[in-house]
């Protein structure tokens, strides 16, 4: 067992990641309501030897911080709406062997009920397959087990996701900040 294993193992969780080691794709990950979400899907995927880069807001990009965050993978996501952050991503994945990129739709550790879907986009731009995790406070397990085909339609695709995610019956650390309705 490696030291990311041990570590989970030491805090009561239990991991199961059995989707293919691909060399290139996105993992959308639910639900997201604590900081907890990032360090446990790290050491999750690390328990398995992987290695996964993230999308985090561009305000937690501030030195020293910002540079450890770089180096582990994260790239910031910028606060204003309409950069061309999709277009950055699709390229780096064109242009990598091997990348696999941590998504958590809701965006935000709030409860939301529209989802971002800049992912599917993506993962349509660049080829990519998409699986999806879930992290389940309440069992205290993290599953990556379930591989999307995004059908194009986006609408539909997002609620095929999170009818997956309901279905999951998965509780956040704060299971009042997770919605998977399409409206509230």
């Amino acid at each position: 067992m490696n030291p990311a294993g041990f570590i989970l193992k030491l805090a009561g969780w239990k991991t199961s990641i059995t989707v293919p080691d691909f060399d290139k794709c996105i993992i959308c990950v639910a639900p997201h309501t604590s900081n907890w979400d990032f360090i446990l899907g790290k050491l999750a995927y690390a328990s398995v030897g992987r290695k996964a880069g993230f999308l985090m807001k561009e305000a937690w990009f501030f030195p020293p911080l910002g540079w450890i965050f770089r180096a582990i993978g994260g790239i910031p996501v910028p606060k204003k709406r309409g950069s061309s952050l999709s277009a950055v991503i699709v390229e780096k994945f064109r242009n990598s062997r091997r990348m696999h990129l941590a998504v958590t739709p809701e965006g935000t550790r709030s409860r939301v009920s529209r989802w971002r879907t800049g992912f599917l986009h993506i993962a349509m731009d660049a080829g990519v397959p998409i699986v999806l995790g879930v992290l389940d406070f309440k069992n205290r397990t993290i599953t990556v087990d379930t591989e999307f085909t995004p059908s194009g339609d986006v609408d539909q695709d997002m609620k095929r996701i999170k009818a997956f995610y309901r279905a999951s019956g998965a509780r956040g650390l704060h299971p009042e900040c997770f919605s998977t309705e399409d409206s509230e």
